[in-house]
This record gives structure tokens, sequence and C-alpha cells, in this order.
């Protein structure tokens, strides 16, 4: 009997408390004032599109990338025929013009002469004098005509604007090209710069070094940054200015136009309203969907701080972040953090 009520009671269901995660925290660390290190292509300061003023058929070409070019050499030709037949109609037109100009000057002086010895009228003089302004202003039209051919004709033959290096050639004979349509870049000669590519949110330093193969270095300016951030890499263009050596009077041009030196930036000192710059270890940035974040912990709690990124090596990261110096920030496991989700800091 007894037995039987014992085997009746229910059972006990065991209810497991989930265990509270540990995470690992360490101090923020101000980042030393340093240097940024990058590489950087050499380019020229101006890179100018060529491309004919008339549309037509390539019908030579006489230069290939990489060639240097002086200014004022032929580079393309456009097949000339089409503009050789505009330029004698232009001059048939003219030459219609002008005999119909010269008969209408002749009636009109006959029909002065008529008119003073009363034997025609007013308005017939007045006809001879609209007539001979009409043929007059259709020679000037025939002759603008005739110079706007001569011109066309004159474009047919692309010549270098300036002294330079071809950087590309886009086109070759038998090529129809529109106008406007560019058939090569020229580098023009003069002043050279580094163009790199800045990490997303960095201040652009204003000066640095770009090294040579011989170890030697020269100083760089900072000309202009992009005006937006490349939408794939997230970085942004900058090109600086190169400062060119003398010798003997005499500009020196170490950097071949294509070559991919070492630069080294200057950083900037932090500017108001920047927010202080922190180095911390690559694995406590947090960039999932709702942007750039460290993670503090508060009251056993796990709470994200936005950051900006200024700057990344392998281990480390170096941000900006509206935290005042020794604040700890979660060092690994910030992806599988919640906002509010309970933890356990373990400080190193």
């Amino acid at each position: 009997m007894l037995g039987g009520a014992i085997g009746c009671q229910p059972a006990v269901v065991e209810q497991r408390v989930p265990a509270v995660p540990y995470v690992l925290t360490v101090s923020l660390m101000p980042a030393q004032a340093g240097v940024l290190r990058l590489s950087g292509t050499v380019r020229a300061r101006y890179e100018t599109p060529i491309a004919f003023q008339v549309p037509g058929r390539i019908l030579e070409r006489k230069v290939d990338a990489g060639q240097r070019v002086e200014q004022g050499e032929l580079l393309f030709g456009l097949d000339p025929r089409d503009f050789d037949e505009a330029i004698r109609a232009a001059q048939a037109q003219l030459g219609s013009a002008e005999a119909a100009y010269a008969t209408a000057k002749s009636e009109h002086a006959r029909q002065k002469r008529l008119m003073a010895e009363n034997a025609t009228s007013q308005e017939r003089l007045d006809r001879a004098a609209l007539a001979e302004r009409d043929s007059q202003n259709a020679v000037e039209a025939a002759k603008a005509s005739l110079a706007r051919a001569r011109n066309n004709r004159s474009y047919t033959e692309l010549l270098a604007p300036d002294s330079g290096i071809m950087l590309e050639v886009l086109a070759e004979p038998g090529q129809v090209v529109a106008a406007g349509s560019p058939v090569a870049i020229l580098a023009r000669d003069g002043e050279r710069e580094v163009e790199v590519e800045l990490p997303d949110s960095s201040n652009p330093p204003s000066s640095g070094r770009v090294f040579l193969a011989d170890r030697t270095s020269l100083t760089v300016e900072l000309r202009e940054v992009a005006g937006s951030a490349d939408p794939r890499s997230r970085t942004w263009r900058a090109r600086y200015r190169v400062r060119q050596g003398q010798e003997n009077g005499r500009r020196l041009l170490p950097l071949a136009l294509g070559e991919v030196v070492a630069v080294e930036l200057d950083r900037n000192s932090t500017k108001p309203g920047d927010g202080p710059l922190y180095e911390v270890p690559l694995s406590a940035v947090d960039e999932r969907g709702s942007g750039t974040r460290v993670w503090l912990v508060e009251d056993g709690r796990a709470k994200p701080i936005p950051v900006t990124v200024v700057g990344i090596t392998p281990q480390t990261a170096r941000i900006r972040a509206d935290l005042p110096p020794s604040t700890r920030i979660v060092a690994v496991g910030t992806h599988l953090l919640t906002d509010g989700q309970a933890v356990q800091e373990k400080r190193r």
C-alpha cells in the first residue's frame, strides 16, 4: 500500500540555469603619435584625355603607350576625304554667293542711275538695295561655312597639346570615333604626385615622405582628397605632391610614372571634435550590421559603444571613441554579444 502511494508521486524536473559567459576585458590605451605606412603609385599632376574635335574614321596612329611625345607632334589622323569634299562644297557655295552679290550690286547701281533720271520708282530702288544687302550677307555666311570646313579639316590631325608621356592609347586605325571620345591619355611633363588609398574615416596626413629604390627620400605634401570613399574598399583616394630636388639648376625627376613606392605619412594631431585616439586589439572591433563599435561591461551587462576606425594593422586597430582613457572594453568574442546580455568580466 505504501509502495503504491510512493509510485504515484510526480517526477521532479531539474531546471538548469544558463551559465553566464565570461568576457575578457582590456583597458583603452591612447594611441601613440606615429606614422602611417602605405604603398603609393607615382602619377603625373596633369593626366589629360586627348580626343578629336570632329567625328571620323582613324586613318593612322603615330604613337604607342609609354612613348614620349613633344608638343605639336602628330598623334592620330582621321580619313580626310569627307572633310575635303566639305571644303569644296563650301568653296562652290561661296563662289555662287559672290556672283549673286555682284549681280545684286550692279542692279542696285543701275536703279540708282534710273532714279536720278526719274526713269524708275522708289520701290524698285528699295528692292534692289534689299537684294544687295541679302546677297552680301549670303557671302559672309558662305565665308564662315568655308572657314568652318577648313577648321574641321585641320581637326583631322590630332596633335599633342603638351610634351609628356602617353599613358594609354585607346584607339586603333580603322576605328570610327565620335567627337570628344578619348583616344589617348597624356601625362604632361612637370609635377609628379603619389596617389595612395587612405583608411576609411582617417584624417588625411598633410605631409610625409616617399622612399626611392636607393633608400633616399623625398618630401610629399597633401594636394587633394577624393570627395567620397570608394564604395567597395571604403578607402579614400589622396594625392600627395612631390617636392622636386634641384641639381645644378636642373629639376630632378627621380620617380617613374606608374612606379610603386613606399610612403610614410605623418599622422595628424587630433582635431577638436574628433574624439580621443586609441589603439585596441583588432578582435575588439565589432563591425556587424549596426555599425562599427566596441563593447563595455556595465552592471554585469554588455553595452555597445559606436567608434570610428582610422587605421588597421594585422593585430590592432586605431579608433576614435568618446570614452575616457583606461575604460575597459571587451577584447575578444564581440561578434557573439547582444545589447544587454548578462556577462561576467575577466580582466587582463
